[in-house]
């Protein structure tokens, strides 16, 4: 009876194991569908304004500005370069917050020593300070829900980090949808604006007309454009990621609910076995005792 308590045991605990993944696969479900609405609402918006600095990095000859400062006089050694890392709040999501660690570690981390490091997710942070690893910038919003304020206030510290000489490029370091099913992690270029980098479109002259005029000119019309745009693509960044760390949340419930009930199948069988040897036991033993009975009531009877 004791094997058999143990069993019943087991079996309820997966079982209520497997209510807690079932609540965390349906709630991860429904931030991925909000997630995914929030994104699809403002992205027009975004468009807009990529589609303005194409204008105006296509209609403007040799333009000068510091938000295109590629700092050509400085040797590839010495420059420095601010990397975002986008992490998630919390674990039981598979393999999203380490891949995302590995991925920077191994692209701008391991043997460089020009980085300046923020991290974005208490995941990342505590990885990091586990490691000794030190931080120029903590930014203390969760990765949960992602808003355009939070794009914002980490925008313009990126562009202050730039602007001011603290760092000659910046980018960010995130997890992307490679297919409906994986996610792997990814790194956009931020600063300096890069022609071909933005949204990885080559652009050739001709495209647009030539009587395309911005005022009061092209350099004031980027200081707005630029923030703008450049606040669209972290916004977009942390939306994806959190989109792709509900999705890993809700693949990785879902290998565990089968695996649970793999399990609790598994328990059944031994569950099941054990019951059928106890009882098989206990035949034995009444039939055994039975015949013990008529045996000593068989010598009575020939004493007699």
């Amino acid at each position: 009876m004791a094997g058999l308590r143990e069993i019943s045991g087991r079996i309820r605990s997966v079982r209520d194991t497997m209510k807690i993944t079932n609540a965390m696969y349906m709630i991860s479900s429904t931030k991925l569908r909000k997630a995914k609405k929030d994104a699809e609402l403002n992205n027009p918006y975004f468009e807009a304004m990529q589609e303005m600095l194409i204008n105006i990095m296509n209609t403007s000859d040799h333009l000068e500005h510091p938000y295109t400062d590629r700092r050509t006089d400085k040797k590839r050694e010495d420059r420095i370069h601010a990397v975002i890392v986008v992490t998630a709040d919390k674990g039981l999501a598979g393999a999203y917050n380490h891949n995302v660690l590995k991925f920077t570690e191994e692209k701008f981390l391991r043997g460089k020593e020009n980085i300046r490091l923020f991290v974005v997710g208490e995941a990342g942070r505590q990885y990091y300070a586990s490691r000794k690893v030190h931080l120029e910038g903590q930014f203390k919003y969760t990765a949960q829900n992602p808003t355009l304020h939070r794009a914002r206030v980490i925008c313009d510290e990126m562009i202050d980090e730039f602007i001011s000489g603290r760092c000659d490029d910046v980018s960010i370091v995130y997890t992307g949808m490679k297919d409906q099913l994986t996610t792997e992690p990814r790194v956009m270029h931020l600063l300096p604006i890069v022609p071909e980098e933005v949204d990885g479109r080559i652009y050739t002259e001709g495209d647009y007309s030539d009587d395309l005029n911005f005022l009061p000119s092209a350099s004031k019309v980027m200081d707005i454009v630029v923030p703008d745009l450049l606040m669209g693509y972290i916004f977009s960044v942390l939306v994806e990621s959190y989109c792709c760390e509900q999705n890993d949340r809700m693949l990785a419930m879902d290998a565990a609910d089968r695996n649970a009930s793999e399990m609790i199948r598994d328990l059944s069988v031994q569950y099941n076995r054990e019951r059928q040897a106890m009882i098989t036991q206990e035949i034995t033993e009444v039939a055994s005792g039975a015949k013990a009975q008529r045996r000593a009531k068989a010598r009575r009877e020939s004493r007699e």
